[in-house]
């Protein structure tokens, strides 16, 4: 199903030189050649790094819209991780060459951030995190879904295609090399979570070609291919198909099933593995870009669940329910009124919604994005297994527009007074205003364009939740009641994410404690506990960043009184791109000062 796109959001740029300010850029009348040097290292190193990390990563490059590398899959090889840390730790030194005093104020911040990456990257290596290379929200078991954001117009992309299916064999199998490692290591995922996985893996096992997720490029062709090139092309995918990709899952659904899965952990949790407590501090800082301890973030997480409960309170006697909150929970888990009939009714409700909230977002916001976003299915095969939605983000060269994609799977799970705030979030004012934003920033190099960091993107799509309010969207109790389970949600995820990883609570624990404090349905908690447990730390990013974007902005509102605008300061926090919470503080309040001046 091809996704609808919305209308593309309205356009108002600030002049270069006031958007170059905000971005942090200064001029300086006459660089030294000192300055010259400096700036041209840096900017030379950040280029061919940037190359290089698209050479080492050809399907992101491809997701990006890169197409120099289109015929490969990246090299799983155990040795070639470890030549890649020891290109980043030489990378690191030339950097440290580079005379950091010579650079302008944008470039200081831009050399902080690529040795805070590279930094992050070798320490992470060092866990070991790597051996494990799938989960059951994605893995080699799902590779097909990259031709979902390709461009297949010339005969040379769907040669490079059939190129990826005929290396998927050798994929594969350094795949399964580095698997084993694994599980000679001790870096394995929870049995639990990863039964989900063989199931996936069967359905990449097919009697015919056309029957591949692999082959859905050849469904429907491009204008541009002769009928010549097609039926070369058709004959040299089923070949592909047949030959090596359903022997090639063949192989691997064995090796899983009666190898992987059964050395994998019986109980949830990072402690388990080696090193484990530490590298979940390592990813507690990692994701929130705070130095706050396990510990700490648990603390936070309690306080704000009591908060939240206590607002769901108040709603819940607003629509005159009489009985406690848990059952209010019950009752809309399981009244039919609260859910449509259909996947498609689901999908329509969807895109309404969105394109309900699209004019609105000039109310809120002075720079909008070029690039429009669709709403589309999460595809069949992984969506029982997966969270209600997701962004894609566009391709780097403006050929794919965002994806916001939603859970079609079982609409009776599905709430509707939840979708307002889910809508917010994942597209627009949340990750696909902030994301395409971010990409059209060119002033920026690609690290920063098309990178960034869990806590600013997460904590800002959970902002743009809140910011429903003001633009009057939760026009109703339970719209209301929606965007409260959703903070609650991420706040919840502060508990039982530390709650399993740290403190050694059991899945079960932490079902029962999403369930008893939200009104969210059962298989999406399920989902969301699994989520936790394959993605140690990541949780706990949204909920940090969140009160960090919001505790900026009182902070500007009582500093600037009558002199706030929310506009300009939805610009000075989104057009430098995303940046640790550590520096977005600094800058907005060099941002605050400015404006306290006046013009």
């Amino acid at each position: 199903m091809k996704p609808e796109l919305t209308r593309p959001l309205p356009t108002r740029f600030l002049p270069i030189v006031a958007a170059l300010a905000i971005a942090g850029f200064t001029t300086h009348a006459q660089p030294s050649d000192d300055a010259h040097e400096a700036t041209r290292m840096l900017h030379s190193l950040l280029e061919r790094e940037w190359d290089a990390a698209m050479e080492r990563h050809p399907t992101r490059a491809s997701s990006l819209g890169d197409r120099r590398w289109n015929d490969r899959w990246p090299d799983m090889r155990p040795e070639a991780f470890a030549q890649w840390q020891r290109h980043l730790r030489e990378v690191r030194a030339r950097l440290n060459h580079i005379d950091r005093v010579n650079l302008s104020d944008a470039d200081q911040l831009n050399f902080d951030l690529f040795k805070k990456d590279l930094e992050v990257r070798i320490r992470e290596h060092q866990y070991g995190w790597h051996r494990i290379p799938l989960n059951q929200r994605g893995g080699l078991q799902t590779e097909d879904e990259l031709a979902d954001s390709l461009r297949f117009d010339s005969v040379q992309d769907y040669e490079d295609w059939i190129a990826r299916m005929r290396a998927f064999p050798e994929y594969m199998r350094q795949t399964v090399s580095l698997m084993r490692e694994g599980m000679a290591t001790g870096m394995l995922l929870p049995r639990i979570i990863m039964r989900r996985v063989p199931n996936q893996i069967s359905k990449q096992v097919v009697t015919q070609p056309e029957d591949s997720p692999f082959y859905k490029p050849f469904r429907q062709w491009s204008d541009k291919i002769p009928p010549d090139d097609r039926d070369r092309l058709d004959a040299s995918a089923r070949a592909a198909i047949r030959n090596d990709v359903v022997p090639a899952f063949e192989h691997f659904a064995a090796f899983f099933s009666d190898e992987y899965l059964p050395a994998c952990h019986a109980e949830v949790g990072a402690w388990q593995m080696p090193e484990g407590g530490e590298m979940y501090a390592f990813f507690a800082r990692k994701f929130t870009t705070t130095d706050l301890t396990p510990e700490a973030i648990h603390k936070i997480g309690m306080e704000e669940v009591a908060r939240i409960r206590s607002h769901m309170e108040s709603v819940r006697s607003e629509v005159g329910f009489n009985g406690t909150l848990g059952e209010f929970f019950e009752h809309l888990r399981t009244d039919p009124r609260y859910y449509y009939p259909s996947p498609q009714s689901l999908l329509e409700a969807y895109r309404a919604m969105s394109k309900r909230i699209d004019p609105a977002m000039v109310t809120l916001f002075k720079t909008l994005p070029r690039m429009p976003y669709g709403v589309e299915p999460i595809p069949d095969k992984i969506a029982p297994d997966t969270t209600t939605a997701y962004y894609r983000p566009p391709a780097a060269d403006g050929s794919r527009a965002g994806s916001y994609f939603v859970n079609l799977y079982k609409p009776e799970v599905r709430p509707t007074y939840e979708m307002m705030a889910l809508s917010l979030h994942e597209a627009v004012p949340g990750h696909h205003l902030q994301i395409a934003l971010a990409m059209e920033l060119g002033e920026l190099p690609h690290f920063r364009r098309f990178g960034g960091y869990t806590a600013f993107i997460e904590g800002w799509g959970l902002y743009a939740e809140h910011l429903g309010e003001e633009l009057g969207l939760y026009d109703d109790p339970y719209s209301k009641f929606g965007q409260l389970t959703y903070e609650m949600w991420r706040a919840i995820r502060l508990v039982v994410d530390t709650g399993m990883h740290h403190m050694r609570w059991p899945r079960d624990k932490a079902i029962r404690f999403f369930k008893d404090n939200a009104a969210k349905s059962e298989q999406d908690i399920v989902n969301e506990i699994d989520r936790y447990i394959a993605w140690p730390g990541q949780a706990l990013a949204y909920k940090i960043g969140e009160l960090k974007i919001k505790e900026l902005r009182r902070r500007a509102e009582q500093a600037l009184g009558e002199r706030f605008d929310v506009r300009e300061f939805h610009d000075a926090v989104l057009l430098s791109g995303a940046v640790p919470l550590d520096i977005l503080e600094q800058r907005i309040d060099r941002w605050i000062e400015g404006e306290s001046k006046g013009p």
